[in-house]
């Protein structure tokens, strides 16, 4: 496995692999890996030739500067998780790659990101449209895997590639969790140890949420209401949002009649979780 620090070297990698008939699989990353994003570069070892996994912690996403600047960076380690898990490239470009001059053209991702994270993160979904359409151009991979567990961020990458005829495979992988049901996340790292044991409260809502669709109710507010009972119960959980969206536009419905997601941000301490739980109206 080659790790590969300039957009020109993994260009000329991957076209090298297509000439000979391959498939190039990519999967994104911000580094500091977990099972979550082992599960993903896995998924892509097992459907493409070639599997690039990308490790560039992105700027132009965070909210806030503190944010990006204590953001793990765990490099070294991460090449070890990629090798054992079947990549064939790391890319791992510097700032200075990938943003040679400041930055005058974003992707705008629209009323997908408008709701749910979007009025508590302006600008991050304008980020993560911006830098995965440069890793698009950069690695002009045949299929390119997210996880679900940030459902928002892979509808607005499926809406920026049907929009804009973008000629890549957006392949969803399921959450992956603890034992006790809490998604990974880098973030769970951060959280202490009373807020650890807290954590998983946000599945144990959600699945009370699940519970209600699959007993046949339909009216958003209920269901919105059996989940927040849950999480009532448990006093470090500061909740930001939980709704039910449509699984496609991300829209809050009042009634489910078609695919939907019940979808939740906390914060427990100073550590902001998400998660959420996908239902398909029969």
């Amino acid at each position: 496995m080659r790790v590969i620090e300039t957009i020109g070297g993994v260009r000329e990698a991957v076209r090298a692999a297509r000439r000979e008939g391959g498939t190039v699989g990519l999967v994104p990353t911000m580094g500091a890996l977990h099972a979550g994003h082992v599960s993903l570069i896995a998924r892509s070892a097992a459907e493409c030739s070639v599997t690039v996994v990308s490790i560039f912690v992105n700027p132009i996403q965070f909210t806030q500067a503190e944010d990006f600047e204590r953001y793990p960076r765990t490099l070294e380690g991460d090449v070890v998780e990629c090798r054992r898990a079947g990549a064939s490239l790391v890319f791992a470009p510097s700032n200075q790659e990938m943003y040679p001059r400041p930055l005058t053209t974003f992707i705008e991702p629209g009323p997908v990101a408008e709701g749910l994270c979007g009025p508590f993160r302006p600008g991050h979904f304008r980020g993560v449209a911006t830098v995965v359409a440069k890793l698009f151009h950069a690695v002009e991979p045949g299929r390119a895997y997210f996880g679900e567990k940030d459902a928002q961020q892979l509808a607005v990458i499926q809406t920026m590639v049907s929009d804009l005829n973008m000629a890549v495979e957006i392949v969803p992988v399921a959450t992956v969790r603890e034992a006790d049901g809490l998604a990974m996340s880098s973030r769970n790292q951060r959280l202490g140890a009373a807020e650890r044991k807290a954590a998983p409260v946000l599945y144990t809502g959600l699945q009370a949420a699940l519970a209600r669709l699959e007993a046949g109710e339909r009216e958003a507010r209920v269901v919105r209401e059996a989940a927040q009972e849950a999480l009532a119960r448990e006093p470090l959980v500061r909740l930001e949002y939980l709704d039910v969206v449509d699984a496609g536009t991300m829209q809050p419905v009042e009634r489910v009649t078609g695919p939907v997601r019940v979808a939740v941000a906390a914060w427990l301490g100073g550590v902001r979780l998400i998660d959420n739980v996908r239902f398909e109206a029969r």
